[in-house]
């Protein structure tokens, strides 16, 4: 019996070595193109690691003038950071309001809501722009920000969350006179920072990864996100693989330190809300 139960264990560590080098391949992949040059990228023979280490690359990211690469992180962060902030402060209120208030229309406004989810992105994609480009908020943040300060999916996750949330608590703060609004904030809010986190992680990584919508508003280099810095290295006039590589190294740097430093409200999220189902 002992002897299998070490036969196990041994399988099992060489089932998650080879799990976890499966993994660390692409991002090892990313750092030998990051650091090579022209020539050692597009040469016949194969190195695992750079025949000459090209440790300019990564300063010619910042340096490139046709590219704005800082400039592009910075747009990132500020969209990233505003659309996370709204989801969670928007949709958290209109799912609480959903699940808790007393009202008439509720469970009608809730299945609008929910319907929405059902509509295909590309249905809506023009009428918004229609409607940003009408505001006069072409090649501008508002334009890049305020379409995605609310979402049906994290309104329906908050609902869900809020129903199963202890009514016993709420109840205590309504007999201490608080309100709806100041159950929601000085006791809903403080006990749900696990999920609120998840959410809002989740929400950052979309919105950091989103090409197409900030390809369309962003008409102006000051105005680029970083993934559409990133589509300009290669073109059908250019193609600047080694800086490609590079550049895609420096735009994944904050999400890789937000998924270490945040997974357990990633896994947490996928829990309570049963999105794996």
């Amino acid at each position: 019996m002992l002897h299998e139960r070490r036969r196990y264990a041994v399988f099992r560590w060489v089932l998650l070595l080879a799990g976890t080098l499966l993994f660390l391949l692409p991002f090892a992949l990313l750092l030998r193109g990051a650091l090579s040059t022209e020539a050692d990228l597009s040469s016949a023979r194969w190195h695992w690691l750079p025949p000459t280490w090209e440790w300019g690359n990564l300063a010619e990211v910042f340096d490139n003038r046709t590219v704005p690469m800082g400039r592009a992180l910075l747009n990132s962060t500020l969209i990233a950071v505003s659309q996370t902030v709204g989801v969670l402060v928007l949709s958290g209120m209109a799912g609480y309001g959903l699940a808790r208030i007393p009202y008439r229309w509720s469970n009608v406004v809730f299945w609008l809501i929910t319907v929405t989810l059902l509509i295909p992105a590309a249905v809506t994609f023009v009428p918004s722009f229609v409607l940003v480009s009408s505001l006069g908020w072409i090649s501008t943040l508002r334009g890049l920000i305020v379409p995605g300060l609310f979402q049906a999916l994290a309104t329906f996750l908050f609902r869900q969350f809020f129903l199963s949330f202890p009514k016993e608590i709420e109840e205590a703060a309504a007999l201490d006179g608080l309100s709806w609004w100041g159950t929601f904030w000085r006791v809903v809010v403080p006990n749900s920072t696990g999920f609120a986190a998840a959410i809002g992680t989740i929400t950052f990584i979309g919105s950091w990864n989103a090409f197409l919508w900030p390809l369309v508003i962003g008409r102006t280099p000051d105005s680029w996100t970083v993934q559409v810095a990133l589509s300009t290295y290669l073109t059908a006039q250019t193609s600047q693989i080694s800086l490609l590589f590079a550049a895609a190294l420096v735009a994944i740097l904050p999400l890789l330190l937000m998924f270490l430093v945040l997974q357990r409200w990633i896994v947490q999220g996928v829990e309570r809300t049963g999105i794996s189902d």
